[in-house]
């Protein structure tokens, strides 16, 4: 493949990458400890991610276990939860804290799965987007005596090839998640 390629399809990637983990991010009514990825807490002064305050885990498939590494710490860990948009009260027992996920309604998972849907199709335009991009870096290649026309119209061509693989990629973790979510 082209190396004029590699950084469009670079940033493909990063935005496949960015919508798993916005994804990870989604509960399905099961305990995932990446619900926690993005909270932080107040370490000394310093916004430090929980998992680096703590030791979690999973003891039961709707439940997360907290044990700080600093008993100092379990109030601070308690609000960062309750401040975070997770949605679930820690239960504090003055060692551990838990957090235990309800099940998901039907009109819940139905939100979820729009709501997937819809980071998807953010996805797929962003990659989209790459590719216009490419296409007027190509153009103007061109214009510039860089390539010929033949030259542009094979990256034009390649370019549809990555967005194509890409646009695909978004549609089946997209369509993954939402079985998932879909799933009681």
């Amino acid at each position: 493949m082209d190396e004029r390629l590699n950084q469009y399809e670079e940033k493909m990637q990063k935005s496949i990458e960015s919508l798993e983990n916005e994804f990870a991010g989604i509960r399905a009514g099961r305990a995932n400890p990446h619900l926690l990825d993005k909270i932080k807490v107040d370490y000394y002064g310093t916004p430090t991610p929980l998992q680096q305050v703590g030791n979690i885990s999973v003891p039961e498939a709707r439940m997360l276990q907290i044990q700080p590494w600093e008993s100092s710490l379990i109030k601070d860990i308690e609000k960062a939860i309750l401040n975070s948009d997770i949605g679930i009260n820690p239960v504090n027992d003055g060692r551990t804290i838990r957090l235990v996920f309800p099940e998901l309604t039907e009109e819940r998972r139905k939100d979820l799965a729009k709501d997937i849907k819809k980071k998807g199709e953010g996805t797929k335009v962003a990659i989209r987007n790459i590719r216009r991009d490419a296409n007027d870096v190509f153009k103007k290649m061109n214009k510039a005596g860089e390539v010929s026309d033949d030259e542009v119209k094979s990256l034009e061509s390649e370019i549809q090839k990555l967005t194509d693989k890409y646009v695909a990629n978004a549609e089946q973790a997209v369509e993954e998640k939402t079985k998932e979510i879909m799933t009681v």
